[in-house]
């Protein structure tokens, strides 16, 4: 497989009848979707609605029981991440006792992509000491790296679950205009799943909604939208009237 010309040649994700069931029950279920180029795609929905799972099962970590899905046209084996795509968790991974600069030399070591100028300059465009132990930054700075780790790999694709959730409101809006500006500059798709609403206005381009399992809405927003509805209206309008019919 030619590892370089692959994101180039296929969608980001491509999900056909996608399910993932646990023992409490279905995560998702019957999902079809695709996530198309040079997006940034706000991935929304109430809890349990099998966001994180969706995500879990594009980078291979988790295996669908029903269906399937593409990532770049290859099937996703379980053997890590596709070399096109990274992936940011709420948790943010990082060795507490590294300092920045040896969790960018590890980065260097665990991408064949990697491009150690880029992680430096993002870094250093957030005014973090290269020299402070990870453990010693604030929340603000370790996912200002985190995010330099994601992105100093040259993804394609980029999957933030939750990234911004322990970050004050001052610190999320600096994030979030770093993450678009990288983007759009750098060709990356992003799929961001977030709680608050209101901090994907102006930022997402295109929107999945999942409920209970299911998609309920996706598309890009201009479309869903063409009213000029903002994004969190438009979402939590179809929540709360998804909701309202199943107690009804």
């Amino acid at each position: 497989m030619n590892l370089r010309s692959q994101p180039d040649q296929a969608l980001p994700v491509i999900a056909q009848g996608l399910g993932k069931k646990y023992r409490r029950g279905w995560a998702l279920r019957e999902t079809s979707l695709v996530v198309p180029r040079n997006r940034i795609v706000a991935l929304v929905g109430p809890n349990g609605a099998g966001k994180s799972t969706l995500m879990g099962l594009i980078t291979g970590l988790l295996r669908p029981t029903t269906g399937g899905l593409t990532v770049f046209g290859d099937r996703p084996a379980g053997k890590g991440l596709h070399p096109a795509v990274s992936y940011l968790a709420q948790q943010k991974p990082l060795y507490q006792q590294f300092t920045v600069t040896e969790t960018l030399r590890l980065g260097a070591r665990t991408n064949p992509t990697w491009n150690q100028d880029y992680a430096e300059h993002l870094v250093e465009q957030a005014a973090v000491p290269m020299g402070a132990k990870v453990g010693t930054l604030s929340g603000g700075q370790r996912t200002r790296v985190a995010l330099a780790l994601a992105l100093g790999k040259r993804p394609s694709l980029l999957l933030l679950d939750e990234p911004l959730a322990d970050l004050d409101p001052l610190a999320r809006e600096t994030v979030l205009r770093t993450l678009v500006t990288e983007a759009r500059t750098q060709g990356i798709t992003v799929v961001l799943s977030s709680h608050v609403l209101a901090e994907l206005e102006g930022v997402c381009d295109h929107l999945v909604l999942l409920h209970n399992g299911r998609v309920l809405l996706a598309g890009d927003v201009n479309r869903l939208s063409a009213d000029g509805t903002p994004l969190g209206e438009l979402a939590l309008n179809h929540m709360r009237r998804a909701a309202q019919e199943e107690a009804a």
